[in-house]
């Protein structure tokens, strides 16, 4: 199972993911956070589900480090 983030069922609140932020998409620099709301409504994305982290980071997820 790939757990790359663009299947928004792999995505729940409250998971520590990696994401990365719109100005950082050039550089792909992450930032890990936990998931507090899933802002994409379609199942797949191809970049990535867009959520926002708890600190109020938005960006999409690139990788899934726990469920």
């Amino acid at each position: 199972m790939d757990m790359n983030g663009q299947n928004r069922a792999d995505i729940k609140q409250g998971i520590v993911v990696n994401i990365v932020q719109k100005q950082d998409q050039t550089t792909n620099k992450l930032t890990t956070g936990i998931v507090k709301d899933i802002l994409t409504n379609s199942a797949k994305h191809p970049h990535g589900i867009k959520v926002r982290l708890t600190d109020g980071t938005v960006g999409r997820v690139k990788e899934i480090l726990n469920r």
